[in-house]
């Protein structure tokens, strides 16, 4: 069985994780764009750090939990978004002001939708966290 969206995947096996008080967790999707946005999670103090583990049928992911996350999604489908229209999904995705992130695609890379305000860029909208 395939999955449809392996970064969905990853984000609810995080949730649900946390919601049980697991200190860590392995997966077995790992792609560069995962490790990026669990990187810019783990930057922003929401995940522990994490480590690829070789395997023979294909490299697996163990992530260290700290408990921080309360929700934690993919946004789909993934908006565009102009430089004006943070505030609108701010709103709609995040519980309240200066309170979680957004994770976007950018064309300078990921980024939160703070960073993406002070560089003064539009993309996708990815993943939000709180």
């Amino acid at each position: 069985m395939s999955l449809n969206n392996p970064l969905a995947n990853v984000l609810s096996f995080i949730q649900n994780y946390e919601r049980l008080g697991k200190k860590d967790l392995i997966t077995k999707n790992n792609s560069k764009l995962i490790r990026k946005i669990l990187e810019i999670m783990q930057i922003e103090g929401y995940l522990g750090s994490f480590e690829e583990i070789k395997d023979s049928k294909g490299d697996l992911l163990k992530i260290n939990l700290l408990g921080n996350i309360n929700k934690t999604n993919v946004i789909r489908p993934s908006f565009q978004i102009k430089l004006n229209e943070f505030e609108k999904f701010e709103k709609r995705y995040l519980p309240a002001k200066d309170f979680g992130i957004l994770i976007i695609s950018t064309s300078k890379g990921l980024m939160t939708h703070n960073e993406a305000k002070e560089k003064h860029l539009g993309g996708k909208l990815l993943s939000f966290c709180y």
